[in-house]
């Protein structure tokens, strides 16, 4: 008996830890989310370079908006450009985030991840008539590469001794390639070909698949552990649900 009192003591105790360190939570507390035009990921509704909160939409925009809501956390979303932008802001305010963001070794100390929401893998595309063939980047540095400046992709190839030609807009490597400005688009599978179509840009080839990436949300770092916990364990029951899957299927096919 005196077992059984000490284990609901214990038990009571438990919960009454668990409910103050929710409490320490302000009720007002609000994520700054930041995103930029990453279709499928995240777009404005009208295709300019600035929306909030109802006016996006991709697959990252309806997996995090979900994930906020089953964690019960409040958020203001705002789609912004260019990406060097919001991603120094979500690096230096509080209660700020970007994404979607790729978790690379250099950059897993500066942010708080929750994820992975999608996979990036990272392509050389050559356009349709192209007999360019590569079996390594090192091939690459021989051809005029276009890249999205300051992504994670431009960052990496220019680590690896390549000198990319840096578009502030991914799209516009869409346009440089058709037009023989550039001989490859170092770009995201799925995004570099939804981007090309979105322009009327079709039959891009994939002469080389070169690394690939997970997709997070990333917060400043100094989000309160908590907020971390309770959106990962959001959105891991989503994805065990099979939701993300069917967001995900519902813009890629």
């Amino acid at each position: 008996m005196l077992l059984k009192r000490l284990s609901m003591l214990l038990l009571g105790v438990g919960l009454l830890f668990s409910s103050v360190v929710r409490a320490e939570l302000p009720a007002d507390y609000k994520v700054v989310l930041l995103t930029e035009n990453f279709p499928p990921y995240n777009m404005a509704n009208n295709g300019k370079n600035y929306a909030r909160e109802e006016n996006l939409e991709g697959i990252a925009v309806e997996v995090v908006r979900e994930t906020f809501k089953k964690a019960g956390i409040n958020y203001h979303m705002t789609l912004r450009f260019p990406w060097a932008r919001i991603y120094k802001m979500a690096l230096e305010n509080a209660n700020h985030a970007v994404f979607v963001a790729a978790k690379l070794p250099e950059r897993e100390k500066l942010f708080k991840w929750v994820g992975p929401i999608g996979p990036d893998d990272w392509v050389m595309l050559a356009r349709a008539d192209s007999s360019i063939s590569l079996i390594s980047l090192e091939q690459a540095k021989s051809y005029r590469v276009g890249a999205y400046k300051g992504d994670a992709i431009d960052e990496h190839l220019r680590k690896q001794g390549l000198e990319p030609i840096s578009s502030l807009r991914d799209q516009e490597n869409a346009h440089k390639l058709q037009e023989g400005k550039i001989d490859l688009w170092a770009t995201g599978d799925p995004a570099g070909r939804y981007l090309a179509k979105q322009e009327g840009i079709t039959g891009l080839k994939t002469v080389l698949r070169f690394d690939s990436a997970q997709l997070y949300l990333a917060l400043n770092p100094e989000t309160p552990d908590e907020v971390v916990e309770r959106l990962q364990k959001a959105l891991d029951e989503l994805r065990a649900s099979g939701r993300v899957d069917q967001i995900f299927q519902s813009y890629v096919q």
